[in-house]
């Protein structure tokens, strides 16, 4: 991956204090956005994210600099390859994502409490590998197979930092917004 600038959420706050007129994109999932964000954050999901539509909606224009929160930081370093691969270079990731904004006691936006993708991969992950081999051990030694592949795809995530059960996860109906509209937080 290529070295992507950075900004902590006390500089960002800093700057929107003094501009207002920032492009601050969250690319975690629809439901992980309504949950907790950033109050000034748009919405752009890593999964679907096109950076070209994103900066066309937006009306980002070449001089302005797109700011990228998930999380941690982890996904938005992700979509920020996406945007230096379609051209775009003034793309910087929000050091700790909106969990470092949080815990620096920044304001944030609080909606319906769900669970994380990182918790669901793992939830769906641990009980592949029990169900191949609960199925292994009462029906055939061949489902032991499904246990080996979800270990091959944890091996493959670590490695590559691409998981596709997350993506996979991320796309599930449970994962898209809901109607229950967030309520502001200073904490």
């Amino acid at each position: 991956m290529t070295a992507v600038a950075t900004i902590s959420p006390l500089s960002l706050k800093d700057l929107y204090d003094r501009e207002q007129d920032i492009h601050v994109f969250d690319v975690r999932t629809p439901a992980e956005f309504q949950e907790l964000r950033i109050p000034f954050a748009k919405p752009a999901p890593l999964e679907s994210l096109k950076p070209r539509n994103v900066l066309a909606e937006a009306v980002v224009g070449p001089a302005d600099t797109v700011y990228l929160s998930c999380k941690s930081d982890a996904r938005s370093r992700i979509a920020a390859e996406k945007f230096l691969k379609e051209g775009f270079s003034n793309v910087c990731v929000i050091e700790g994502g909106v969990q470092a904004w949080e815990a620096a006691g920044l304001p944030v936006v609080r909606g319906r409490k769900v669970i994380s993708l990182e918790r669901q991969v793992r939830i769906a992950a641990g009980s592949l590998v029990l169900l191949g081999l609960t199925l292994a051990y009462l029906v055939h030694p061949g489902f032991v197979g499904l246990s080996a592949f979800v270990g091959c795809g944890l091996v493959f995530a670590g490695v590559t930092d691409t998981c596709g059960m997350g993506m996979l996860l991320a796309r599930m109906p449970w994962n898209q917004a809901g109607t229950e509209a967030p309520k502001a937080c200073s904490q």
